[in-house]
């Protein structure tokens, strides 16, 4: 009997120290996660348009969303320096996800060409988010290959204007 209450005892105590532990982790955590993706900073911001690089993630808290840039997916730009048929079109994959929503990867192009499925922007959570920028432009003497860390995006958050006509309270 003693040796059942004794392993009893030592368990009960084994499980509170990793109770303790747990949030001890927890809160570290959560203090680098509110430093990482602190929102946007003036520097990364021009007016209204937020800058991002490949793999930055930024939470924006007017929005309540957190986006981050994947990449970019397509880059058939007309390089500067030469004549081309068509202009071409950049085509940006950025993941975004909501405070109470999973996460979701869109596309957004640099000009919208519905016909084949090219879209500046996109409707997220009650938020039009549009591309703006893409940079660098690709260069007739850089050759063909943009390399991706170099590419930088620019995009504006902007509130989905109501069009049903309905009010709400």
């Amino acid at each position: 009997m003693f040796h059942k209450a004794l392993i009893f005892s030592l368990g009960i105590l084994a499980l509170t120290g990793c109770d303790a532990q747990k949030k001890i982790k927890t809160e570290t955590k959560t203090s680098e996660m509110s430093t990482s993706t602190a929102s946007t900073k003036a520097s990364d911001q021009k007016g209204d348009i937020i800058y991002f690089t490949q793999g930055q993630n930024k939470f924006l808290k007017e929005a309540e969303v957190n986006i981050t840039f994947k990449g970019i997916s397509e880059d058939s730009r007309c390089p500067e320096g030469t004549n081309c048929i068509w202009a071409g079109v950049a085509v940006a994959k950025i993941e975004v996800m909501g405070i109470t929503t999973r996460p979701e990867t869109i596309s957004l192009a640099s000009m919208d060409h519905p016909a084949r499925n090219y879209h500046q922007s996109a409707d997220f959570n009650g938020y039009t988010i549009t591309l703006q920028e893409v940079t660098p432009y690709p260069k007739s003497s850089d050759g063909l290959r943009i390399p991706a860390e170099k590419y930088k995006i620019g995009i504006t958050v902007k509130k989905t204007e109501n069009t049903s006509g309905a009010t709400t309270k």
